[in-house]
């Protein structure tokens, strides 16, 4: 029985009913997720209107609320369409408690915009999360961004076990199809850990296809798809949380905690 980790994003960008935007609703959001089977909870920089922000005072909230309470592993993003600039967006490194950053290696399109991540600015992410002793996690979107990720190992930015999340189905980006997935896992290191993230997904399909390509861990919640599959919306991320671990066990799989999650990716135990 391989152990998969279930990884969440609960605040989705659109002001959708049950979309939890306070540091209350949040933190109570990731808890109940926590106890549902996530090991790793996704979290943006955001005001209390769902705006990405540079002041991390609700942020901060947030992750104190969820330590008080679970042991779930925090993520904290340098991402997402903004005009942050480069310190801004990676202000989440500076909040105690965060012990894992996504790390995006480089631009891609998005619908008719463009995600801009400049190699300048990927290096001084890395640099900063290494300093933090904070683990990267590696956003691909598209093959060549593999090939970056290395070079920052060979730098010495990067330290084994490296994690890769490919985060696919972007409107102009890697589409999320079987094919693409497999030919990504093939590019990384062997020892390397990966995870998926399905943009827009209408149905657990693709997330399960993954698992059988040897994942470390799917990943779900508002900012990725309220989608339950049947043409049925999510009203909460717990409904997200408790459909994919039922996809995880009726394949025959089990479902990792946080504390082997965090050991497994080469984190520092909380006790």
């Amino acid at each position: 029985m391989r152990p998969i980790a279930i990884y969440v994003a609960p605040v989705g960008a659109a002001p959708v009913a049950g979309n939890p935007l306070t540091a209350r609703e949040i933190a109570e959001e990731t808890i109940a997720c926590a106890k549902a089977g996530a090991s790793l909870v996704h979290l943006h920089v955001r005001d209390e209107q769902g705006r990405l922000v540079e002041d991390t005072r609700v942020f901060r909230e947030t992750v104190e609320m969820i330590r008080r309470e679970s042991d779930i592993i925090i993520q904290g993003s340098t991402g997402g369409m903004s005009d942050l600039s480069a310190a801004e967006r990676c202000t989440a490194l500076q909040v105690d408690g965060v012990e894992v950053a996504s790390l995006n290696l480089g631009s891609s399109n998005f619908g008719d915009g463009v995600y801009i991540n400049s190699p300048a600015d990927v290096r001084y992410w890395a640099q900063e999360m290494k300093a933090r002793r904070i683990k990267p996690e590696l956003q691909v979107f598209e093959p060549g961004m593999v090939e970056t990720a290395l070079q920052l190992q060979r730098e010495g930015l990067l330290e084994e076990p490296l994690a890769f999340n490919f985060a696919l189905g972007f409107p102009g980006a890697m589409p999320a199809t079987a094919k693409g997935c497999l030919f990504l896992s093939e590019l990384i290191p062997s020892d390397a850990r990966w995870s998926v993230v399905h943009h827009e997904m209408e149905d657990f399909s693709f997330l399960a296809g993954a698992l059988s390509m040897g994942a470390f861990a799917i990943r779900v919640g508002f900012e990725d798809s309220l989608s339950l599959g049947g043409g049925r919306s999510a009203t909460s991320n717990v409904e997200l949380v408790r459909k994919i671990a039922q996809v995880v066990t009726d394949l025959g799989y089990r479902i990792m905690d946080a504390a082997e999650a965090r050991r497994q990716l080469g984190l520092k135990s909380l006790d």
